[in-house]
């Protein structure tokens, strides 16, 4: 969680001074900062679904486990 007015890191800062023509990177650090705030949310939201797509195959692999289980026990009856 940044604050509000994220300071730019010193070489930025040097990059600036050294400019002829004054640059404000400050809008750029916003553009940034957002953008890293977004990437982060979508990567929890795709790390949540995989975590639920593996207990899912998980699952489903139990209940064929199960399932072919009961068929040998009790013999395939086809209809």
């Amino acid at each position: 969680a940044q604050g509000a007015h994220p300071n730019p890191s010193p070489e930025l800062c040097r990059i600036n001074e050294d400019q002829k023509v004054a640059l404000d990177l400050d809008p750029y650090v916003k553009k940034l900062l957002n953008a890293r705030r977004r990437v982060v949310l979508v990567n929890n939201i795709l790390q949540n679904a995989q975590e639920r797509l593996r207990r899912l195959n998980h699952s489903v692999a139990k209940e064929t486990v199960r399932r072919r289980a009961m068929l040998e026990a009790g013999g395939y009856q086809g209809k």
